[in-house]
């Protein structure tokens, strides 16, 4: 079960969702507007994940465990703090492990339809991470449950539209 932050905390908040939905360009919209620092998740992973990913090759639950642990820490450290921080948390039990390091975060799930966040992979420049690896990423999501605290938002629009609607979302929950 998650703990939802209660009414005016400064909660952590977890950009997850599949490669290519905008993680590393709406948290720091979102981080700005809520004056909060900004973590690049990907900063977290070890090199040897960072390689794997690089050849094509997915990780799996034993890679994942000391990036989200690293992200978890970051989280625990900023509690009470405000922070944003990106992870694609695709599965649940990768969100209760950061929840388990840092209670009350809270998660803004980044939503899209398969081909546009395809074609924004495509056009990346310098990223680590192959398209090829999208179906993986689909296929491992698990999206948020009710008892889990967080929001869903839509990647279509620009940025500034994206992190708005998060931000407004997110009012409440992280603020």
């Amino acid at each position: 079960m998650s703990t939802t932050p209660q009414p005016g905390t400064r909660a952590v908040v977890v950009v997850m969702g599949v490669a290519g939905t905008g993680k590393t360009t709406i948290g720091p919209l979102v981080a700005e507007a809520l004056a909060f620092p900004y973590a690049e998740g990907d900063d977290f992973h070890p090199a040897a994940n960072v390689a794997k990913m690089s050849a094509g090759v997915p990780l799996d639950d034993t890679d994942r465990e000391p990036w989200l642990d690293a992200i978890g820490a970051w989280a625990h450290d900023r509690a009470g703090l405000g922070g944003v921080v990106s992870s694609s948390a695709l599965k649940r039990a990768y969100r209760d492990r950061l929840r388990a390091a840092a209670p009350g975060v809270v998660f803004l799930h980044l939503t899209g339809d398969r081909e546009l966040i395809e074609g924004r992979m495509a056009a990346r420049k310098g990223h680590f991470m192959p398209t090829a690896l999208l179906d993986s990423q689909f296929a491992t999501l698990q999206p948020l449950q009710d008892d889990e605290a967080g929001v869903a938002v839509d990647v279509s629009g620009t940025p500034e539209e994206i992190a708005s609607r998060a931000v407004v979302a997110l009012r409440g929950l992280a603020s």
